[in-house]
């Protein structure tokens, strides 16, 4: 280890087009997924054959037999072998945790660069089946003989191999997370209309960015696919008002949709970090730095809100930084549900919350709407689950230096009530 604290670069990014679920990528794999994004940050930064500190990447809806997605990854992307791959998962919030952890290790001197990734699919989800035939299956495979292959299927019945259904309900409260997220809106008193209007404006901006070219150089094409085919640049408030309630469909009260929600998507991205000296030794560009993060967590089971632990996280990482929302000049706030976010910022600037649950005197207080998500997030492009705070960090990095700001926020909430901030400061 070294003395001294050192700065962590990010290098740059490159992630594969995000595809609402069984479109595009339905005969992809969270690995080729995975291996294609790492492939083409490899391509764009020289590093085919070459040793690289670490790669972190994991998934949320991984197979039994992606064990290590992150070593086999790195293999099929043509890194060098020498280098060491570990998967980790903390739902939504997977690879930017990644980041945070590569960080730490860089800026103590263990390693000298860092991949952090996450892919995910839906389209390739695994089938489970009921635990009385997953213990017959296990039984048969044990087996020497017939006769005990055969008696492992004593007393079956056809309904064993329904398979079980995916599902995205929190255990703890048997509620999926848009359940949560309406009574978060409900809490906050956030209306559809809002909700609606933060949509429509994370799809213009991101069909400005993409019409400006500023995607250009991160984006990796996959499976002949060039381009996010979610963003919808021709939708309308008129639109987008058709479209019924996705998660309160009984009271008649429900204000989360398909459209002001984000989809089930498919997806990988991927960010290189690394040292100054590692950076500059190869000619790398430095986009910006990773200066401070934060994970946190809540009691959401009892009344706290699912998606509301990143308002801690970021009010940590304030306090740590001793700076407040007016030293910030982009926001980007992952986009799970326009209500998260309007409910996020709401939190942010009353008292009660703010001492309650933040321990603070006084509030965070407002975030101007022209500094958040300016080129649109995951309400626009999707959100594979642990790919997206990868995509966020390396969008974030590379706005800094195209709209020359100093210093940005990144928000990500999780599954579980977890939250995962950081800072971002450019390098110019």
């Amino acid at each position: 280890m070294i003395q001294t604290v050192r700065k962590v670069a990010i290098v740059g990014s490159a992630r594969i087009p995000f595809c609402r679920a069984y479109t595009g990528y339905e005969n992809e794999s969270n690995l080729s997924m995975l291996a294609t994004a790492i492939g083409g940050l490899a391509d764009k930064y020289g590093l085919k054959g070459q040793r690289v500190g670490e790669v972190m990447a994991g998934s949320v809806i991984s197979h039994s037999k992606d064990f290590n997605i992150a070593r086999e990854a790195l293999l099929d992307a043509g890194l060098s072998p020498s280098t060491p791959g570990t998967t980790l998962q903390i739902a939504c919030g997977t690879s930017l945790q990644a980041a945070l952890t590569l960080a730490a290790k860089i800026a103590t001197g263990e390693i000298d660069s860092g991949i952090a990734a996450g892919s995910d699919t839906v389209s390739d989800s695994p089938v489970v089946l009921g635990p009385k035939m997953q213990k017959r299956m296990i039984a048969m495979s044990r087996a020497r003989t017939t006769g005990e292959k055969f008696s492992a299927f004593k007393g079956f019945n056809f309904g064993e191999i329904t398979p079980v259904a995916p599902s995205t309900q929190e255990p703890r409260t048997g509620l999926s997370m848009g359940e949560h997220c309406e009574i978060m809106a409900k809490q906050w008193g956030i209306s559809r209309e809002a909700q609606d209007v933060l949509a429509l404006r994370s799809h213009q901006n991101a069909a400005e960015a993409y019409d400006t070219g500023f995607h250009d150089d991160l984006i990796v094409p996959c499976a002949g696919i060039y381009k996010d085919n979610n963003v919808r640049p021709d939708t309308s408030l008129e639109k987008m008002a058709t479209m019924k309630p996705a998660f309160d469909k009984k009271s008649g009260k429900g204000t989360l949709t398909a459209a002001n929600s984000t989809p089930l998507t498919d997806g990988a991205a991927a960010v290189l970090l690394a040292s100054e000296e590692w950076a500059r030794e190869r000619g790398l560009p430095i986009l910006g730095y990773l200066t401070m993060g934060a994970v946190s967590a809540n009691d959401f089971a009892h009344g706290d809100g699912l998606l509301m632990a990143p308002t801690i996280a970021v009010s940590d990482l304030m306090r740590r930084a001793n700076i407040g929302f007016a030293d910030i000049d982009l926001f980007e706030l992952h986009e799970a549900f326009a209500a998260q976010v309007l409910c996020t910022l709401a939190a942010w600037e009353d008292p009660d919350y703010n001492r309650a649950i933040l321990g603070r005197d006084d509030p965070l207080g407002s975030v101007p709407v022209d500094k958040i998500n300016v080129f649109g997030s995951s309400l626009a492009y999707g959100h594979p689950f642990a790919a997206t705070g990868a995509r966020i960090l390396g969008m974030t990095a590379k706005m800094l230096n195209h709209l020359e700001k100093r210093r940005a926020l990144i928000s990500v909430c999780t599954a579980g009530g977890m939250g995962v901030a950081a800072i971002v400061e450019s390098a110019a």
